[in-house]
């Protein structure tokens, strides 16, 4: 369990997203928060290269300015769609023009994780599948005006009101609220095993 397993580390979660903490604390984990400010411009690059080198900068960037004896926890979630990154909407029609596409598709979410140990680093990923129903211009209306597309890959949150929108998922859910719990477990049990947590 990965509550024992880490309960001898000081834990920083390179992160503000709400979603995460959520995930942190329901896995009963004692950690603290520090964001790492480092931009995450969506660029030609493949997406899971992407989402792993972002993760990777936000640990390097809090393991930098850390007293060095913390295990570092990042995460970066993107959507893709026909092979184009949806990142955050800039704005209300954005989030519109994103939900439109995502409508009756099946998407991929991708999470690229890291965790920045005191001995070493290890950084992996996540896809899941995720379908869509078919949406009317009523339904992305009123979900925009919940405002919860706003500050999430792909407009949507699947553990919230974009819930009601999704008809299948294949893969880890969690990695969809932004967070492969089992990829980090395996990640923080092999460092554990070979002394480089």
């Amino acid at each position: 369990m990965l509550d024992k397993m880490l309960n001898d580390y000081q834990i920083i979660l390179a992160s503000q997203s709400p979603r995460r903490r959520e995930i942190f604390d329901m896995l009963g984990l004692r950690y603290e928060i520090q964001s790492s400010d480092i931009a995450e411009p969506v660029n030609g690059e493949d997406p899971v290269l992407q989402a792993m080198r972002n993760a990777q900068n936000k640990a390097e960037s809090v393991f930098a300015k850390s007293s060095g004896q913390s295990v570092i926890v990042s995460a970066d979630t993107i959507v893709v769609l026909e092979g184009r990154i949806l990142g955050k909407p800039e704005s209300a029609e954005q989030a519109r023009s994103y939900l439109g596409e995502l409508s009756a598709k099946t998407h991929t979410v991708v999470t690229g994780i890291c965790v920045r140990g005191l001995k070493g680093q290890r950084c992996g990923y996540e896809k899941t599948q995720v379908s869509f129903a078919s949406l009317t211009e009523e339904e992305i209306r009123d979900y925009i005006l919940t405002n919860e597309p706003m500050d999430k890959a792909g407009a949507y949150g699947i553990q919230g009101f974009g819930s009601q929108f999704i008809t299948r998922v294949e893969g880890c859910y969690f990695n969809v609220m932004g967070f492969p719990i089992r990829r980090f477990y395996e990640i923080a049990r092999d460092m554990i095993n070979k002394g480089t947590l």
